[in-house]
């Protein structure tokens, strides 16, 4: 099982300012151990986040974006007590998806 994303969602100003991490290893397939085999590829392709049930970003990784990525982003409208979700899948099939209240 994997680790919850971390969120933090908060509404101003008629702008909703959203703070993740999803704790993931995103491993790019080429690293090595000390005895030379290779690491196996896992890294989350497809990360969405909605407010309600509006999609508010959609993105794509691949093997290149960093351990435990974290985004940084707003967006138009949003009031404190609305929902924030997010969730992703990963090249293995694993998926996950968290929300939290915008404040």
């Amino acid at each position: 099982m994997t680790e919850p994303v971390r969120i933090r969602a908060t509404a101003s100003e008629g702008m909703t300012q959203v703070r993740l991490m999803a704790a993931h290893p995103m491993e790019t397939g080429r690293r090595r151990l000390p005895d030379g085999a290779l690491v196996p590829a896992h890294y989350i392709t497809d990360l969405t986040v909605l407010h309600n049930a509006r999609v508010v970003l959609q993105a794509r990784f691949g093997p290149s974006v960093s351990r435990d990525p974290y985004l940084v982003f707003s967006f138009a409208g949003g009031v404190p007590g609305d929902t924030v979700s997010v969730r992703w899948r990963d090249n293995r099939g694993e998926q996950r998806s968290d929300s939290v209240t915008v404040r």
